[in-house]
């Protein structure tokens, strides 16, 4: 840690930040670290994101994501300074007013901020997207499975591979046959209340300010709908997540039904895999405030579950994988 300290205080002393007080801002799910660097003397702020390669981690994705944002004319912070091979960055200060916090302070400004980060999403999905992965059904399927792998598992004992490998087959087949029509887009896959950013001063779509997309793919329009009115972080009101939903297809003119549709899926998938990834958080990593979310996501999860199209996965769900009562919550924490 010494050694990646001098490597930061180098990286600092050759930027435009040379001289900047340093203090910790934030960690993340992730190896990343963030801090805050003022100029002393003008009270200018900008942020060191620390992302160590030797613990997995690569800044390029995020710089290319964020220069392909930015030219689409949306808000994600400008570099100003970078080692890739190091794993520093230095951006532009968006500032701290999460869209959580805000709700929280004036919940009645829910519509304004919701509708606009919606309306972020229209403009994002009528620019070229750049090459990239695509997040298919064979790889939503397999992320989905860690509902029974990291968390099932974890919580009872017992793999369910019978209940898995059926529930592969069938949602694969579901996830082909209502998410594969649409022409794909890029989706940032983190899109919800504590990474996005409202900055009133700005215009627009700008007045989002877009943070933790560098694990973004090319995928269905409704992912990232899904990721911001299904917030586990954050209860959205129905009326909103209602509003929002029919406010994307007046925008875009896409089909009213295929899209709902690929919303419910989506959310189903992207609930399956927040179960395991927070099973795995709490038990593999220590973090039990991630298992503290889990009641949310599987109240998210039923409600998707509802939707017909998910009918022949349902009631293997709900059978195979463990209620999150307290006691199975306070094993992943123990653990």
């Amino acid at each position: 840690m010494a050694d990646r300290n001098a490597l930061i205080a180098d990286f600092i002393a050759g930027s435009p930040w040379a001289g900047a007080i340093r203090a910790v801002l934030a960690g993340d799910a992730s190896n990343r670290r963030y801090d805050r660097l003022t100029d002393p003397e003008t009270g200018k702020t900008a942020i060191l994101m620390d992302a160590p390669p030797e613990k997995g981690e690569d800044v390029r994705p995020f710089v290319r994501i964020a220069k392909h944002l930015c030219a689409a004319g949306l808000s994600a912070p400008q570099i100003i300074a970078q080692d890739a091979e190091n794993g520093l960055l230095i951006l532009e200060d968006l500032g701290d007013d999460l869209f959580s916090r805000v709700l929280r302070a004036r919940p009645d400004n829910e519509p304004l901020l919701y509708e606009t980060a919606t309306d972020v999403l229209v403009a994002l999905h009528q620019v070229p997207a750049p090459t990239l992965e695509t997040y298919d059904p064979p790889l939503m399927t397999d992320l989905a499975c860690l509902a029974f792998d990291k968390y099932a598992a974890l919580v009872t004992g017992d793999p369910a591979t019978k209940a898995r490998s059926r529930f592969a087959d069938r949602f694969q087949d579901i996830l082909q046959q209502t998410t594969t029509g649409a022409p794909p887009v890029l989706i940032q896959r983190d899109y919800h209340a504590d990474n996005l950013l409202w900055l009133p001063d700005r215009d627009g779509v700008a007045r989002v300010g877009l943070l933790d997309f560098q694990d973004a793919m090319l995928g269905h329009p409704a992912y990232d709908l899904v990721s911001l009115l299904q917030d586990v972080r954050r209860d959205v009101s129905p009326a909103v997540e209602t509003r929002n939903i029919t406010h994307y297809i007046e925008q875009t003119g896409c089909d009213d039904h295929a899209f709902r549709t690929a919303y419910a899926v989506l959310g189903a998938q992207r609930n399956l895999r927040i179960l395991g990834v927070f099973g795995r958080l709490g038990h593999d990593y220590g973090k039990p405030q991630y298992v503290d979310m889990i009641p949310k996501v599987w109240d998210l999860l039923m409600a998707d579950l509802e939707h017909p199209v998910l009918a022949p996965v349902a009631d293997l769900l709900r059978d195979a994988l463990p209620t999150p009562t307290p006691d199975a919550l306070t094993g992943l924490r123990a653990a």
